[in-house]
């Protein structure tokens, strides 16, 4: 299993889950486990997914996920799991 974090921030509005989560979807991305929330208007939400079936390299995945966020006025930052286990790790 390749596992990536992402995470979305920005201003909430309708749709962001769906938009994120139909693009997981349409590039066979699992989606692990799921966290947001909403704070004063501001949305929030970080997942965990699995990447090994997907046909996108890692890099057109970023790309394309901050395209989106941008598209929908979000923030959206992928991190592959090992990279932020040793960022995060204390």
């Amino acid at each position: 299993m390749k596992k990536t974090i992402i995470t979305v921030v920005g201003k909430d509005t309708v749709g962001i889950i769906a938009k994120v989560c139909t693009y997981l979807a349409e590039n066979k991305i699992n989606i692990l486990d799921i966290s947001q929330t909403i704070v004063q208007g501001y949305f929030n939400m970080m997942m965990i997914v699995d990447t090994s079936r997907t046909d996108k390299h890692f890099g057109d995945m970023v790309d394309e996920l901050g395209a989106l966020g941008e598209e929908i006025g979000v923030l959206i930052k992928c991190q592959k799991e090992e990279i932020f286990d040793k960022m995060h790790r204390i």
